[in-house]
């Protein structure tokens, strides 16, 4: 699956990306993350709870951090552990760029899955992905004391 997005926010690129490697901003932007942790300067482990409905796994996972220009550009990869569910995986390519009223964030991200998550993940992602996608970068928004809008429909 792919998803995409490109988002305004009232702070500056620097601000902007030092809320991006801020583990307790993230983890405030993250539905059911119990752990985010920084394990080396490029690597997190983190620990989320999904809700299922009828059951809320725990994933386990670790996100690296490559290609880093600072306050600029990098890629976010990272692979989750869902037990039973199976494995999910994916990369987003994260660029911010200065704008007269704060900082655009674009992003471009991959994502694969296997075992049930695959079944899972399109009907909780498939037509609602982008609603998913906004609320994390508005929830971000709020982290940072920020607002943010969506570009997508701006021409």
């Amino acid at each position: 699956m792919q998803f995409g997005g490109t988002y305004l926010f009232t702070a500056t690129r620097e601000e902007l990306w030092r809320a991006l490697n801020d583990a307790e901003l993230l983890k405030a932007a993250i539905p059911g993350c119990r752990r985010l942790d920084w394990v080396s300067e490029s690597a997190l482990e983190a620990a989320i709870s999904v809700n299922l409905g009828v059951s809320r796994p725990t994933f386990k996972g670790d996100l690296t951090l490559s290609n880093v220009r600072p306050a600029q550009s990098y890629t976010l990869s990272g692979r989750g552990r869902g037990g039973l569910l199976g494995l999910a995986g994916g990369s987003a390519d994260i660029t911010l760029t200065d704008h007269d009223a704060g900082c655009v964030l674009d992003f471009d991200a991959s994502v694969s899955a296997s075992g049930a998550i695959v079944k899972l993940g399109r009907k909780l992602l498939g037509a609602s992905a982008q609603r998913v996608i906004d609320g994390f970068f508005e929830r971000f928004a709020t982290a940072m004391r920020r607002e943010v809008r969506s570009l997508r429909d701006d021409n």
